[in-house]
């Protein structure tokens, strides 16, 4: 087996995080903080709540990524003092360490080159996640019952906050359908390789019988709407339906009628919400979820009008975009990227990182093959 060349690998390393910091820019992270943290000191930034709570976690995110970078450049900037030391005394010791930490750099920065592939449009918006269960029955609300726990837990190992807006609760078990904001920057841009159908395949606890049932679930992801962003619903374009919210077994839960139903008549979207305490916030939220999805839409029409105008009428996603098995074999595989995780317990866990991760390079290549094509 050939030598390693660390020298060379280090080289190479740090040239791919100089590529990294040239997307990022710390100089204009550090800028972006400094106005945060001037917005965050601000006497009255609670009278708005929502707002304190998207400045104090930007802020947190921009001081987290640029922490990240400014010690993944120092670790490198390191390593070629610590060989040189170690050659230097003849420390066979010391140049394995060099050689191991030289890994283990390879793998962070692998992870945070991730973060230079979400330039999309809305990429850095946070996200409005919506699960609805599909053929399968009562194995299918379960099973998207079980999408809910992994995003939520998903959500849960980075920190991310997240807020479930409305659940629409099975006759039997699990869920027809549930919607939840999780409140990060980029959280659109990674979440958003998650939209499409979900397959599950398992021994049904459902069935006394013990048969094998194959199910699937739906995963649409939205980025959430801004002040700034124009997505005017005129009142005549709305029906709002008002209805009492209902938990598990469809059991009542409200002593008043404040769960809203909005339908969205030229487009025929309809967007329940149950879970905040009265009428008006229900009503608020759905309407911010709608105009989440008209927005998506309307992105979504401008590059279908481009891929028209190129020549281009393939299709970006399949029907079936992952597969989760748990009989007769224990399996999870992405089937756009071909990969396959062999714990289908941790992955429903919440760890999705790898899963979402090349999913966000296998975007990036159908991106860049369709723009050469």
């Amino acid at each position: 087996m050939a030598e390693r060349d660390i020298d060379a690998e280090i080289a190479e390393l740090s040239e791919t995080l100089s590529g990294i910091e040239k997307v990022i820019e710390p100089d204009k992270l550090r800028e972006q903080i400094a106005e945060l943290e001037d917005q965050a000191s601000a006497p009255d930034l609670w009278d708005d709540v929502e707002r304190a709570q998207q400045v104090t976690s930007r802020l947190s995110y921009a001081q987290v990524e640029l922490r990240k970078v400014a010690e993944l450049r120092q670790r490198v900037d390191d390593l070629p003092v610590m060989l040189e030391l170690g050659r230097d005394e003849g420390d066979s010791d010391a140049v394995a360490e060099v050689s191991r930490e030289l890994d283990a750099l390879k793998e962070s920065i692998a992870d945070l080159e991730i973060r230079t592939l979400l330039s999309g449009e809305y990429d850095e918006r946070e996200a409005v996640v919506t699960i609805r269960s599909g053929a399968g029955g009562v194995d299918a609300a379960d099973f998207a019952d079980m999408l809910l726990r992994m995003y939520l837990r998903w959500a849960e190992r980075h920190g991310y906050r997240t807020e479930v807006l409305d659940t629409s609760y099975a006759e039997e078990a699990g869920l027809k359908s549930a919607t939840f904001e999780v409140k990060a920057p980029f959280a659109f841009g990674k979440l958003s390789i998650e939209a499409g159908t979900h397959r599950l395949v398992r021994i049904s606890p459902f069935d006394n019988q013990g048969r094998r049932q194959t199910s699937f679930a739906a995963v649409e992801v939205v980025p959430l709407i801004e002040h700034t962003d124009h997505i005017e619903v005129p009142e005549n374009d709305i029906r709002v339906d008002v209805f009492r919210s209902s938990g598990p077994g469809g059991q009542s839960v409200n002593t008043t009628d404040s769960a809203v139903r909005i339908t969205h008549l030229p487009t025929g979207i309809v967007v329940s919400m149950q879970n905040e305490k009265s009428q008006i916030q229900n009503r608020a939220a759905a309407m911010r979820v709608l105009q989440s999805r008209l927005l998506l839409i309307q992105r979504q029409e401008e590059e279908a009008k481009k891929r028209e105008l190129a020549g281009d009428v393939k299709a970006s996603w399949g029907d079936q975009m992952r597969s989760y098995v748990l009989h007769p074999y224990q399996m999870v595989k992405d089937l756009r990227t071909g990969v396959e995780i062999g714990n289908p317990q941790a992955v429903f866990d919440g760890e999705i990182d790898r899963l979402i991760e090349e999913g966000i390079r296998w975007r990036r290549q159908q991106q860049e093959s369709s723009s050469t094509s």
